[in-house]
């Protein structure tokens, strides 16, 4: 089989080997290789660095697959399908959950870990977030990011004073746009597997916000690890969902739309708050709810 752009090689093990091998079987299933293929291509580049997991391969494969069945491809990468629309706002239904449960102040008391003085704590969350040193893209702006190592970004900026973070790793520094085939630091071409699905509700109060997010960590089967206050009119909750197969995010994802969620979060590369940044109004984004030992 005849690839038309180059494969990056792959790391050594420790060094996002595992997102290698998604982002990898992604951009080959786009070029319409046989899984024989792409199997083969993968386990030889493995033996390269003198390590083959078959059973980390065929995993990795298999995710790959299921998202491109999923959101189909075109050359530059996933298409979300028509067929795949959004489901409508059940107000009725948001309305009666959120009257009967905690509000955002509650959300603050029942937090594993809290923050009680008013020093950003962004590093440290981050840290407990993505542990290690991924590749994470963050940003001043929508207009001004950049995507680089955390032990870069340690150096580079402070997170406290950044709006912006994409929640899961990057596979490479740059991909290819879907609307021109320029690079850009943002990508879902080099946005690697999910690591947290994040949940924005902006209808009605925070206390209404912080009620769907504690009825949605009861049913979503993907673990409530943090909340946060946007420095507006919204509240943000992160779902640790590393390895849950997509079929099952997108139906949690359709009923959290259901009760008012922003749709916008489901695309893996799209800009979430920074925990415990600043927003360009000057206000915190605030961590009210804080989990990190589910992360362990």
């Amino acid at each position: 089989m005849k690839i038309k752009t180059a494969i990056r090689p792959c790391p050594l093990d420790g060094d996002g080997k595992h997102q290698w091998i998604y982002a990898t079987a992604c951009h080959l299933f786009r070029q319409r290789a046989s899984i024989e293929d792409i199997l083969r291509i993968i386990q030889t580049e493995c033996l390269l660095t003198g390590r083959v997991d078959e059973r980390e391969i065929a995993s990795a494969v298999k995710a790959a697959w299921k998202e491109v069945l999923l959101y189909g491809a075109d050359r530059h990468g996933p298409v979300f399908k028509e067929t795949s629309k959004w489901p409508a706002v059940d107000a009725e239904r948001a309305k009666s959950i959120a009257a009967s449960g905690p509000g955002l102040y509650d959300l603050w008391e029942l937090s594993p870990v809290r923050f009680d003085d008013d020093r950003s704590r962004a590093e440290e969350v981050v840290d407990a977030l993505f542990p290690g040193n991924p590749l994470l893209c963050c940003g001043w702006s929508t207009r001004r990011f950049g995507t680089g190592s955390r032990e870069e970004w340690r150096k580079a900026a402070r997170l406290a004073n950044l709006q912006f973070i994409a929640p899961s790793p990057m596979t490479a520094e740059e991909g290819r746009r879907k609307s021109d085939g320029e690079l850009s630091p943002r990508t879902l071409d080099n946005t690697g597997p999910r690591r947290f699905l994040v949940i924005e509700f902006d209808r009605g109060d925070h206390h209404h916000h912080a009620a769907l997010l504690w009825h949605l960590k009861e049913t979503a089967g993907a673990p409530l690890v943090l909340a946060l206050v946007s420095g507006g009119k919204s509240l943000h909750g992160w779902f640790h969902c590393a390895g849950v197969p997509e079929d099952r995010l997108l139906r949690f994802m359709r009923y959290a739309v259901s009760l008012g969620a922003d749709s916008r979060t489901w695309s893996r590369c799209q800009f979430v708050r920074m925990p415990d940044g600043l927003r360009d109004n000057g206000h915190r984004q605030t961590v009210y709810y804080f989990n990190p030992h589910i992360l362990n």
